[in-house]
């Protein structure tokens, strides 16, 4: 089995176990966000889901959002007010700052419109790749390989690339799946990496894809 073919296959499989999978906004219980899944509020919410679990994400956005509905209303928001809704999420202030902000470019600079191309989402305070990916992939449709922490580990983990930084997994892992899949490496792994792939303490046995993994195969030999 090739490579195309194995991650071909884990995507099958994780796809059956777990749904819909992760999305941005969405409770680690399936809850779907209180709000429209359009680019802006997409962009909005994963700049809240830097460094802090799902849960927290949907209660920040939810928060934010009931206040502030539009891309306007929060450009010209009382930054320490949208702190205080967005507390939920952690780092507060640095991410209203941003949030604030980068409304503030979209109006200016875009014409209210989230831009699709990756250099230039990346321009925006607090959003690198991972969440330009994000956006692209889940608010516009565009296939994109977003690789956060779990994407990054499970990937190593696995075997199916050998790499030390998040955008060098980002590259290989565009290599090897094919791009009609690419949206679906994100959605499926960040959920197993959640709920049964935890991060220094895998669940083997409890895992659907163990015989398609190198940690699975090392830890049961059969």
């Amino acid at each position: 089995m090739n490579g195309t073919e194995r991650i071909s296959a884990i995507l099958d499989a994780l796809s059956r176990e777990h749904g819909e999978g992760a999305y941005p906004g969405r409770s680690s219980e399936g809850l779907s966000p209180r709000w429209e899944p359009d680019p802006f509020h997409v962009l909005v919410a994963t700049i809240l889901s830097q460094r802090t679990r799902d849960d927290n994400t949907r209660k920040a956005s939810d928060r934010l959002f009931e206040r502030y509905g539009t891309m306007d209303e929060i450009a010209s928001a009382d930054i320490g007010d949208v702190a205080e809704l967005i507390r939920p999420a952690g780092f507060p202030a640095q991410k209203a700052k941003a949030i604030v902000e980068c409304c503030r470019i979209l109006i200016r600079d875009y014409g209210r419109a989230v831009p699709s191309d990756t250099g230039e989402l990346t321009k925006l305070p607090m959003v690198g790749r991972k969440t330009a990916a994000c956006v692209r992939s889940y608010a516009m449709g565009i296939p994109s390989v977003c690789v956060d922490t779990h994407v990054h580990r499970m990937s190593n983990l696995m075997g199916l690339v050998d790499t030390k930084t998040p955008e060098a997994t980002e590259t290989e892992l565009m290599g090897i799946a094919p791009e009609e899949r690419w949206s679906d490496i994100n959605r499926y792994m960040v959920r197993h990496g959640q709920t049964v792939c935890l991060p220094g303490r895998p669940r083997c046995d409890r895992c659907t894809v163990r015989a398609l993994c190198d940690e699975g195969a090392r830890r049961d030999p059969r």
